[in-house]
Formats: structure tokens, sequence, C-alpha cells
């Protein structure tokens, strides 16, 4: 096999041959992540993240095109009216009660919504996937609604677990929101040891966290507040309330 000599000095071009694998190293990573095409390495940072931390949060996780989507099928049913006020509890022992929460929220059916927003079902098993082979979590199925926070609305501290019905292992919620500005409330407030962490809902941020360890809540909302939120379960089950 021959191997063509290079034009530059051989110390120079050595010089650049390993600034060059450095860059890569660095950049890469950002790269991907910019273009939506995760690395092995960007879910293995983010599940270690999850692992020592309980939660994690990461940032410009959909492409533009996908927020655009996806918030598009948010807006166009709330116009059509099919969100119903959010309730606390599952089957028999669900109420709603608007001094523990405001929210609306539409239950997301894969076989009926696939069609509409296949990039998030996509990116959503891709997720599952992940955890399962590094996590060895068992997850099986997973529940998800878009959920419309109205002005003036919150969800006092919580947890994500039902007594009567305990398979949800992780949360995730997907912020849709545009142009969110400090001021325009509706934080996810999380609880880990003593501590409050206040995350803001900026669009295309996603948190995911354990739901069966962090308590968490939502703060008054001084504008409308758009975000998928949902659970992947160790056991198919058919939709819950929460």
């Amino acid at each position: 096999m021959l191997i063509r000599k290079p034009f530059l000095p051989e110390g120079l071009f050595l010089y650049l041959h390993l600034f060059v694998n450095q860059f890569f190293k660095l950049h890469s990573q950002a790269f991907f992540k910019r273009m939506n095409a995760f690395t092995e390495e960007c879910w293995v940072d983010w599940i270690d993240q999850l692992s020592a931390e309980d939660y994690v949060v990461i940032d410009d996780f959909i492409t533009p095109s996908l927020f655009k989507e996806l918030r598009a099928y948010f807006k166009d049913s709330l116009h059509h009216d099919v969100f119903d006020k959010a309730g606390i509890g599952t089957q028999q022992f669900h109420t709603i009660n608007k001094s523990i929460r405001g929210d609306h929220v539409f239950w997301l059916d894969k076989n009926r919504d696939e069609q509409q927003i296949p990039g998030f079902y996509s990116i959503i098993d891709e997720l599952k996937d992940m955890l399962n082979r590094y996590c060895f979590l068992g997850i099986s199925d997973y529940e998800f609604h878009m959920a419309y926070y109205p002005e003036g609305t919150f969800y006092k501290r919580h947890l994500d677990q039902f007594k009567e019905r305990s398979n949800r292992l992780i949360t995730l919620i997907l912020y849709l929101n545009e142009n969110w500005q400090e001021g325009d409330g509706g934080e996810l407030v999380i609880y880990k040891d003593e501590k409050a962490e206040n995350i803001p809902p900026i669009g295309n941020r996603l948190v995911i966290f354990k739901s069966d360890v962090l308590e968490h809540e939502v703060l008054m909302t001084n504008k409308g507040r758009y975000s998928i939120t949902g659970w992947f379960l160790k056991q198919p089950v058919g939709l819950g309330f929460l």
C-alpha cells in the first residue's frame, strides 16, 4: 500500500495531525448534539448524570423542525379543545383539585398520533433503548401527555408515583415554549438532598428524572406554558392520571 508523503515538514505535519484529532475529539459531541444525531458518548454522559444525580437537563434535544412540528400539533390540539383538566390520583382515586394542580392535559396515543409526530416517537424509542441497554431498567412501555398550564396555574410539590400503581420509573418533560423569559414563571423545582433546584422551562429543553425518587413542583405561571410530559414504565399499563 502506498502512503503519500506529506507536503508539510514532518514535525509540523505530526503536530497538525494531533491537533486535528484532539479538536474533533473535543467538538464532535457538541457537533452531533447540534445536529440531533447523538453519539454513543452523548447518551452515556446523560445516563451517567441521571444515575449519579437522579436527574439530567438536556438543552436543544430535538431538531428545530421537530420542535416546530410538535408545537404546531400542541397548538392545534388546544384549538380543537381536546385538553381536559388534570387531576390527581389514578382511576377510582382520581380527583380534580385546583388548589394542588391547575394544568390541562391531552393524552397521546401512539397508534393515533405517530403519523402526525413520527419524529417524537422515534427519539423516545431511542432513549428507551439506551436506558435499557446501559441501566438494565426493563422499561417495557411508556405514556405521554401534552400539558398546558394557563396563566396563573401551578402544580404543588409531589412525587410521580401512585400507591395504587407504582410502575413509573423515569419522568421526561420536553418544553415547547417559545421565547421564554425570566418572569414568565412555570419553572420546574426539583427537590434533592433538602435543596431546591429551579429549572426554567426553556423551549427544546428535556428534563429527565427518577419518578420514584425526586419530589418536584411547577411554580405559578405568568403566561401559558407548553410541554410534553411522560413516563417510562416497567410494566405495560393503560393510560392513567397524575
